[in-house]
Order: C-alpha cells, then structure tokens, then sequence
C-alpha cells in the first residue's frame, strides 16, 4: 500500500494522474513479452546446468515460477526459494546432489553475468555521467558476494578432501548432524565431482551464460518499455546502471526479493539519470508488477499444475514397477464379473 499508494504522491497527485492519462498503453503487451522472454530464458538456464536427461521445458518453467512466488513472499530473496525448487526438481526425478550443484550454479552463474553487466555499464557511463558513491557501494557489495561464492567453488573442486575432512570436524561438534557425517561428505564429494565435470564443458558454460544474460536483459527490457510508455526513453547505458545496481542490492535478505529497496535504488537513480521523477516512480512501478507482484499468482498456479501432474507421474512409476499392472489376465474371461 506503501509502495503503490504514498510513493507516487511525491511526484504529486495530479502529475501522476496526468502520466496515467497520457500514457502508451498499447507498450504494455510489449512489455509483458519482455518479461515473460526473461522468465523463458531463467528456465532455459535451469535445463542447461541439469545433467541429461532433463525434465521438459515447460516443467522446468514451472518449478522455477513456484520457487519464484516463494521468494516473492519470504525474506531472503532466490535463496528463500530454493527448498522449494529443489523438492519440485526431485519429484521430476532429478537427483538430488544434481539438483544442489544446478541451483548453486545456476545462482552463482546469474549473479555473475549481472555483476559484469553492471561493471561493463558503469565504466561506459562514467565520461558522461560522472561518479556516485552508491555505485561503488552497491558494486563493492556484488564483488564481494562473487568472491565468496567463487572461493567456496574453488575449496568444492581443488581441495575436496580437505573440504569434506574440515566440515566433518565442524560437523562433530554439531549433536544433531554428528550421526549424518557419512552422508553429508559424500553429498560434498557428490558436488565436487559435479562442478569439476561442469568446468570441463566450456560449451555448456557458454550456453548457460548466454541464457543468464538474455533473462536480465529482457527483464531490463520490461522496466525501458514502461519507461517509455509514461513518455521518457532512457539511455540503454543508464538504464543498465540503475537497473543492476538495483538488482544487486536486492541480494541482501532484508525484504522478499529486495521490495522497496530496488524500487527506491532505481528511482532514485533513473532520476540522476534525467528521467522525470513521476515517470521514474510510474515506469518502475509498473515494471515491479511483471517482474515482482505476477509471478506470485502465476507461481502458485504453476505449483498447483505440478502436483496435479505429479499424480499422474505416480501411475506411470507403478506402470514401470510392474509392467502389466491395470492390464487384463489373459487367463480371465472379460465376462467375468470378478475380473
């Protein structure tokens, strides 16, 4: 209510009543296509770090729109999702230390393509723009992020042994999971060899890169179009630049995929960028509903869709149990009434 009813009062009432009046509707469609090309491209990346054979596409976009409305909902941001997801991927029959390495990867990977979209972004910006200490702040806090994430993976794949014998120490001082060291390290061995065999695919990097840049790009598509139905067409540059800065800051576990924070990082800074202040209010707004507020709806129905497949899942597993269950006895009449 905040959000949607008070923040557009600082642009002043009858402004925004006039940008709401003027505005290019017929954008929206275009928008609501970027978004949903953005959200066909994160599904696209989940079916290209999970080992072969994969669930079908259509699935795949539905697991990751369920755990997306988790994330939506609860603090924590993607990684509120993850247990959801990785549940849903396992009743698809995805193993389960497959699962671990593809969400790890997939978020590590992701959030790297967005830091060096930002970096690139940023020092293209700076002859024409100048310098903010919010962008050193914000692309401080994501280089930071990346080395942890990316020094867990080197510790995972270089020094496995060491890796397992260190958390198997921490582990016995731990009474709840002291009973489950053996499984635990080898879950650990499990995601090493996993990581190992990804770096050896430089092809399924690459692949998995492209589709992590095209689901931010068309995402950041969605906010320029919205832009640009309340009258303003941003310089793609600063566009990139409020947008990642935004979206990097939104790691931080304080609200449900950084509610509030993006919108207020990325108005405040499209109006740095020239943008008029209702228009940046409206434009990102409005984006924060495909990007934020549908994909809720859209995810508990997606949820929905794939228990009711996952009943129809359990007979095909009994089929496969017992080849010729639900079929007729050959030895029995079909005019048998007890047959």
């Amino acid at each position: 209510m905040i959000e949607y009813l008070v923040v557009p009062e600082f642009a002043g009432f009858r402004k925004t009543l006039s940008l709401l009046d003027r505005a290019n509707y017929w954008l929206v469609p275009l928008a609501a296509l970027a978004e949903a090309l953005s959200l066909f491209a994160y599904a696209k990346l989940t079916e290209t770090v999970l080992p072969r054979p994969t669930p079908s596409i259509g699935q795949l976009a539905k697991v990751d729109l369920a755990g997306l409305a988790v994330s939506h909902v609860l603090p924590g941001g993607s990684a509120s999702g993850v247990g959801l997801t990785a549940r849903l991927l396992s009743n698809l029959g995805v193993r389960g230390a497959d699962t671990g390495v593809a969400l790890a990867t997939q978020s590590v990977g992701s959030a790297l393509i967005l830091n060096a979209l930002l970096w690139l972004a940023l020092l293209v910006s700076l002859p024409f723009y100048g310098f903010n200490e919010v962008y050193l702040v914000v692309a401080v806090l994501g280089v930071a992020l990346m080395a942890i994430s990316i020094a867990v993976v080197i510790l995972l794949t270089r020094g496995n042994r060491r890796t397992q014998h260190a958390v198997g120490t921490v582990i016995d001082h731990v009474p709840p999971l002291a009973h489950r060291r053996r499984s635990i390290e080898h879950a650990i061995a499990q995601t090493a060899e996993r990581l190992r065999a990804l770096g050896r695919d430089p092809q399924l990097l690459r692949r998995a890169s492209a589709w992590a840049l095209a689901n931010w790009l068309f995402d950041a598509t969605t906010l320029w179009i919205m832009l640009a139905a309340f009258g303003q067409l941003m310089n793609p540059v600063a566009l990139i630049v409020a947008y990642g800065i935004a979206n990097v800051a939104a790691v931080l576990p304080l609200t449900p995929s950084g509610l509030g924070v993006v919108e207020t990082l990325a108005i405040t800074l499209l109006t740095g960028f020239g943008a008029p202040r209702g228009v940046a209010i409206l434009g990102v707004l409005t984006w924060r509903i495909f990007n934020f507020w549908l994909p809720i709806p859209v995810g508990v129905a997606a949820y929905v869709s794939l228990r009711v497949q996952r009943g129809e899942d359990v007979t095909l597993e009994l089929d496969r149990i017992d080849p010729n269950l639900g079929r007729p006895d050959p030895d029995v009449s079909d005019h048998d009434p007890n047959h």
